[in-house]
């Protein structure tokens, strides 16, 4: 499994569309091949910085989901309420679970 982690900045005023935005995306993504599991996270301190965390079965399968045309339609949304954005890549070496 690999975990993508994408944390933006955004502008402010900007952050409830984006939010909704990022939901709306988590939904788009359920049902494709290789989803595992998603979050949305903002520091307590940082009320204008958004981390997403992704887990995918592969990278492939998220490159795949962004190449979707409701996933590229929602990232323009994303990319006008953002003033920056880092992605980094991680190799799943253990996963622990609720059930």
């Amino acid at each position: 499994m690999m975990t993508v982690v994408t944390t933006t900045r955004l502008r402010p005023g900007g952050e409830d569309e984006w939010d909704t935005a990022v939901r709306n995306r988590f939904e788009s993504a359920r049902d494709r091949p290789g989803w595992v599991s998603g979050q949305l996270l903002t520091p307590t301190e940082e009320p204008h910085t958004r981390v997403i965390v992704g887990t995918w079965q592969s990278r492939d399968d998220w490159e795949a989901w962004h190449h979707d045309p409701a996933f590229l339609e929602q990232r323009s949304t994303l990319e006008r309420l953002e003033e920056r954005s880092r992605t980094e890549w991680f190799e799943v070496v253990a996963d622990a679970r609720r059930g």
